[in-house]
């Protein structure tokens, strides 16, 4: 199977598996991570076909949605890779990048490194800030039954990944926890760049909600 058959089968599985998907996690989640990895590949050295897996297989099977086994989105990529006969070294590549992709993988030492990585890490970033990121920030809190705002909560600064993995503070405090943070932990010189203006467009956002909920 070509490259580019292989890409169209593998559409189509994600986009079948996720289509009942919580609306920040689903096939359109995925089709943006997908386009801005492509995008930022373009001034990257790289794999194109790892990269393009891994941005489409990323979240697959989510370990928040699969009570937290980090193992069984790699294991379902895994599977459905060797369906199309992709070779050993390309699987196990998109394995390693889907382990290491998300926010909580950083609180560990980091055990894995690639080019291919830091795109598709740098893509998924940039679809958890700026305007899309805070429609899904808030999409998942709703779907999580969290408050949006409670300012007798301050957000954790200091979280261990336990915490941070068990957390149910409410939507506002992600900002601090996490989607703030995001720019300055880009990979690439593109992705950077990229999150520069949705991060002060979060910064707006936050100055807005604040003036909006005085007591």
């Amino acid at each position: 199977m070509d490259q580019q058959a292989c890409i169209v089968k593998t559409v189509s599985f994600v986009q079948k598996t996720l289509e009942n998907a919580e609306g920040g996690h689903d096939w359109w989640h995925i089709h943006r991570v997908w386009t801005n990895a492509r995008r930022i590949a373009q001034t990257e050295t790289c794999d194109l076909l790892v990269v393009e897996l891994a941005a489409l297989l990323h979240d697959i099977a989510d370990a928040k949605f699969h009570g937290g086994d980090e193992e069984v989105g790699p294991a379902t990529a895994g599977k459905f890779l060797q369906s199309m006969d992709i070779d050993d070294e390309t699987i196990t590549h998109v394995q390693q990048i889907i382990r290491h992709i998300s926010f909580k993988a950083g609180f560990d030492k980091p055990a894995f490194h690639s080019n291919e990585l830091a795109i598709v890490q740098d893509a998924d970033r940039l679809d958890a800030i700026g305007a899309i990121g805070i429609a899904r920030a808030f999409s998942y809190g709703g779907f999580k039954g969290r408050e949006i705002y409670n300012p007798s909560i301050e957000p954790n600064l200091a979280m261990s990944k336990e915490e941070y993995k068990n957390s149910a503070s409410p939507s506002i405090n992600h900002f601090y926890e996490k989607l703030l943070l995001l720019r300055d932990k880009m990979n690439t010189a593109t992705g950077k760049a990229m999150a520069q203006q949705r991060h002060e467009f979060m910064e707006q956002y936050l100055t807005q909600f604040y003036s909006e909920v005085k007591f």
